[in-house]
């Protein structure tokens, strides 16, 4: 990867994009009969709170895009001023043809304060519950999707041997209120990911910058030490890999202490690794991306797979990216096999049914998207029929967002959205991939 790939990728909390190579006719155009994915598998879109809501103004991250300096091309800001238009969000999904939402309670607007719960956001997200099922949508909830509040990261967050019970609280006091209607949950989205970053050789200068922010962060709030989920200090990682298992585990049992038949989960990043030559670093560098996690597995009840690139791994690192391979908006290494790999090694780690919870592809070409959907369903049906238990495909995203550090730029979106009215438009790909969910297959 270049290092323009690696700045403009650190702590993008959705990953990046994948690309496709053209294809003379997309399959759901052809006249003939789809083969079906099966009974109960669900297709959906998915957001996150801060990306999508607007004015998270009690969360971390919110305080990274304002204070100086920041690994933040721009504030956040209305976003897409989902917290009002959430239900013209489920309407598009209904009107696609979907059959899930994934999205996120945001824990700074529930806990804006330590102990301090708002029942009136409660009840906001579980309006929000209430409406996909109105609108035959399952509700796929993550209770951390990277933003938490302030209060949190100024108590050092998940560098403090606090965090697992202080999320765990969290966790139980949300599901009392939402356990109920939810169709399967999600403690963490991606919580392995700047693990992933260091692996793949996130330069000094980045994790400097990154450094800086956060002492700016601790200076705003008085605080000694302040720390985020996807903003921290490279030499804290492994520390709070620890902590970040330790507080999947309560905060699913704390979930499950609540409706113990509702299906626990995690979402992780990953790479497609691949070995080329002799003495390939491809199973090191999955077991420093994901080897904890994965063996943390038998803690959860299913594993979310997000899927971006593709990484290959010779005798001393990752390889440059040929020029002739396909690649995305940035510059990576990209092929439309690589979810259905990610989801077989998943599977063979763990054992565990498999939920796609993130895929996509950040592009102004919406022809490349289309066609991307399209092709990874196709691989992924491949290792469905060898028997992977995989329980759905939740495409990133539903709205163009905002994208973490990259702010508006880059267009994941499978509708557009004016920043300024924040009307919504469908674009084609929304097209392509409502008939598959349609008819249910290819």
């Amino acid at each position: 990867m270049t290092t323009e790939f690696n700045r403009r990728t650190f702590l993008a909390l959705s990953g990046v994009a994948l690309a496709t190579p053209a294809l003379s006719k997309l399959a759901v155009g052809a006249e003939q009969s789809a083969k079906p994915f099966p009974k109960g598998f669900l297709f959906g879109a998915a957001s996150a709170g801060h990306q999508v809501e607007g004015n998270n103004v009690n969360a971390d991250i919110w305080l990274f895009e304002n204070v100086q300096p920041t690994v933040f091309r721009e504030r956040s800001g209305d976003a897409c001023n989902s917290l009002e238009l959430w239900a013209t969000d489920l309407d598009l999904c209904k009107n696609m043809g979907l059959s899930a939402y994934r999205f996120s309670i945001e824990w700074a607007r529930i806990e804006p304060s330590p102990g301090q719960f708002s029942i009136a956001m409660l009840d906001h997200y579980k309006r929000i519950i209430e409406g996909c099922h109105a609108r035959g949508l399952a509700p796929l909830v993550t209770f951390n999707h990277f933003a938490s509040p302030i209060w949190f990261g100024a108590m050092g967050g998940w560098t403090n041997p606090d965090a697992p019970a202080i999320f765990a609280r969290y966790c139980r006091k949300a599901a009392e209120h939402l356990a109920d209607g939810i169709s399967s949950a999600v403690t963490f989205n991606e919580p392995n990911l700047l693990r992933l970053l260091r692996v793949i050789g996130v330069p000094p200068f980045v994790w400097d910058l990154n450094k800086k922010m956060l002492e700016a962060a601790a200076t705003a709030t008085n605080s000694k030490y302040f720390s985020g989920l996807n903003a921290a200090r490279i030499d804290d990682l492994d520390k709070m890999n620890s902590l970040l298992i330790e507080g999947h585990k309560q905060g699913r049992e704390a979930i499950k202490s609540v409706r113990s038949n509702l299906d626990v989960g995690f979402t992780l990043a990953m790479l497609d690794d691949q070995a080329t030559g002799k003495n390939s670093l491809r199973e090191q560098k999955r077991e420093e991306n994901y080897g904890d996690w994965l063996r943390a597995a038998k803690h959860a009840d299913f594993i979310g797979v997000q899927n971006y690139e593709r990484m290959v791994w010779d005798d001393k690192g990752h390889v440059p990216t040929p020029d002739d391979a396909q690649k995305n908006f940035s510059g990576s290494w990209i092929d439309p096999t690589s979810l259905a790999n990610c989801v077989q090694y998943t599977f063979e780690q763990t054992g565990k049914p498999i939920l796609v919870s993130e895929h996509g592809i950040g592009t102004t070409d919406d022809k490349q998207r289309s066609r991307f959907i399209t092709e990874s369903l196709r691989e992924l049906q491949k290792v469905m029929d060898k028997g992977v238990p995989v329980k759905g495909y939740v495409h990133w995203t539903l709205l163009d967002n905002f994208e973490w550090i990259h702010g508006y730029e880059p267009k994941f979106g499978l509708h557009t959205v004016d920043l300024t009215t924040f009307e919504r438009k469908q674009k084609p790909s929304a097209q392509v991939y409502g008939k598959i969910a349609q008819q249910h297959g290819l």
